[in-house]
């Protein structure tokens, strides 16, 4: 929680900055090289843990499909969001396959459809990482242990894995772990496929 409240407020002060001119604005032009390197830690960070294939490989084959679904949910709600907003299909499929991972997804969608929907895709996939941390619980009793591992989309192996470790239970890191993996590598692919459809 604490992690995601410093991230909005960073957001914010770069939103204040940005109005205010405080910072030039060839700043904007590394945006890519920035993300370039995020994409680098994140893969050495799983790289360096060479544990983690052998407790892919221990999980229940059954559960190998919660990526697939924790995906397909979000863009049927996606689907179900168009019906209510002023935007292209595929716009919106575009912010949908963010699944939280907002560092990435936003700078895709700005680089492609501007900052406009470069920012909702950042206020969206936020506020889906909040939702997760503030409702695990809730989601644990009323929708079982997996609920809050596919509604944390690619956030369940990093921000909210605690959050699912302390609700749903230990013996789910790994699950969570796997489905958060899965489906944070599917978010370059299905941003830029529907950017570009």
């Amino acid at each position: 929680m604490k992690g995601s409240l410093i991230i909005i407020g960073f957001f914010l002060l770069g939103v204040a900055c940005g109005v205010a001119h405080l910072v030039p604005a060839w700043i904007t032009d590394y945006n890519f090289y920035v993300l370039c390197a995020l994409l680098f830690a994140v893969g050495m960070s799983v790289g360096i843990d060479g544990s983690m294939v052998q407790r892919f490989r221990a999980l229940n084959h059954r559960l190998a499909w919660l990526p697939v679904c924790s995906i397909l949910g979000t863009l049927a709600g996606s689907v179900a969001a168009w019906l209510l907003v002023p935007r292209e299909v595929t716009e919106v499929l575009a912010v949908g396959s963010g699944f939280g991972y907002y560092s990435l997804s936003s700078i895709l969608i700005t680089e492609y459809s501007g900052a406009e929907l470069g920012t909702v895709a950042l206020l969206a996939n936020i506020t889906r990482e909040l939702f997760t941390l503030l409702a695990a619980p809730l989601m644990v009793r009323f929708f079982g242990t997996l609920a809050p591992i596919a509604a944390g989309g690619a956030t369940a192996m990093d921000t909210t894995l605690p959050i699912i470790s302390q609700t749903a239970g230990r013996e789910y890191v790994p699950v969570s772990i796997y489905c958060g993996f899965v489906t944070d590598f599917s978010v370059p692919f299905l941003v830029t496929l529907f950017l570009v459809l």
